[in-house]
């Protein structure tokens, strides 16, 4: 485990930053034209930035990021 001492400007960009790339994913998981292999990695990926989300943002903000869950996992 490690732990991070971030003031809270930094807070506010990290928070920004995540929230930019989930989004940007979010929208290439609409894509048809995107192989479900690919998309597999894509969730994966959304998941493991919105665990990183959810230590620097508020739990409104993360309600409306929250992965949706497919019959697929």
């Amino acid at each position: 485990m490690l732990g991070l001492l971030i003031n809270d400007m930094e807070q506010k960009e990290i928070e920004y930053l995540v929230k930019r790339e989930m989004e940007e994913l979010l929208m290439d998981l609409e894509d048809n034209r995107i192989d479900q292999m690919v998309k597999q990695s894509m969730r994966e990926r959304y998941s493991l930035l919105f665990q990183l989300f959810r230590r620097v943002a508020s739990e409104k903000e993360c309600l409306k990021y929250m992965p949706k869950r497919s019959n697929n996992q």
